[in-house]
């Protein structure tokens, strides 16, 4: 019984934390659980829970961290960086123009004060300065 209250306990920081540490700590105790239920003693409950949660913290671990690290998802005008967009009035380094980006129509600029895009001409968005996307 004190096996499994063990087991929830550990499930609840799980739970808070998202650490999977503590969830191989509670399959462990389920595993000690478990052995008690079969008849074993302390000492072979203690150990069943030490080599199953030791077992998991070897070979689980190292997965899941692996597995949890995802390419960085951007989003709003970061996500737009390094996106192509359509030009639909003349852009240039001065007075810049219009470009259609993501559905959008937003103002440009040119990235190097002499390049010149004309309309439909495809640019590349190098960053977003204000409300304006600075293309080449």
């Amino acid at each position: 019984m004190w096996w499994l209250i063990a087991a929830v306990g550990l499930g609840i920081p799980l739970v808070i934390t998202a650490m999977p540490e503590f969830g191989m700590f509670a399959v462990g105790a389920v595993a000690g659980a478990a052995a008690a239920g079969l008849g074993g003693g302390i000492v072979a409950q203690v150990i069943v829970f030490v080599v199953v949660s030791v077992a998991l913290l070897v070979f689980v671990r190292p997965l899941a961290y692996r597995n949890r690290q995802r390419p960085e998802q951007r989003s709003g005008v970061d996500a737009l960086k390094g996106r192509q967009a359509v030009v639909l009035e003349r852009v240039d380094g001065g007075a810049g123009g219009r470009i259609k980006l993501g559905g959008e129509v937003w103002s440009a600029r040119a990235l190097e004060s002499g390049q010149v895009f004309d309309p439909g001409q495809h640019v590349d968005v190098v960053e977003i300065d204000g409300a304006t996307a600075v293309v080449m």
